[in-house]
């Protein structure tokens, strides 16, 4: 029998040159980041935009080629994204956000 994936909320992990942008941006930056990422861990499936707010979020696969590859998750409207990917680990599902941008 095949195990099922714990859900959500996922386990989230930030590179380090994503985490030292996130932590350099404004305060109201930062919380717009939080609250995506949160929208985000909170989902059914980090690839889907199934219960997301999409008035404040939107995703889509990086490659259309590759819907299961590394994903973009807009934030602020459009003036932000982060590059994402899900690990679907059966004992330790995470989201690993690799790269952050906001204009």
């Amino acid at each position: 029998m095949t195990e099922e994936l714990t859900g959500p909320p996922w386990a989230t992990d930030w590179t380090k040159s994503a985490s030292e942008y996130r932590d350099s941006l404004p305060e109201a930056v930062r919380q717009q980041i939080i609250e995506a990422v949160t929208e985000l861990k909170c989902s059914r499936h980090p690839y889907r935009d199934d219960h997301l707010d999409t008035a404040e979020v939107s995703i889509e696969p990086v490659r259309s080629t590759q819907p299961r590859g590394a994903h973009l998750l807009y934030f602020d409207r459009g003036r932000g994204w982060l590059r994402y990917v899900f690990t679907p680990r059966t004992a330790d599902p995470q989201i690993v956000v690799e790269t952050l941008f906001w204009q």
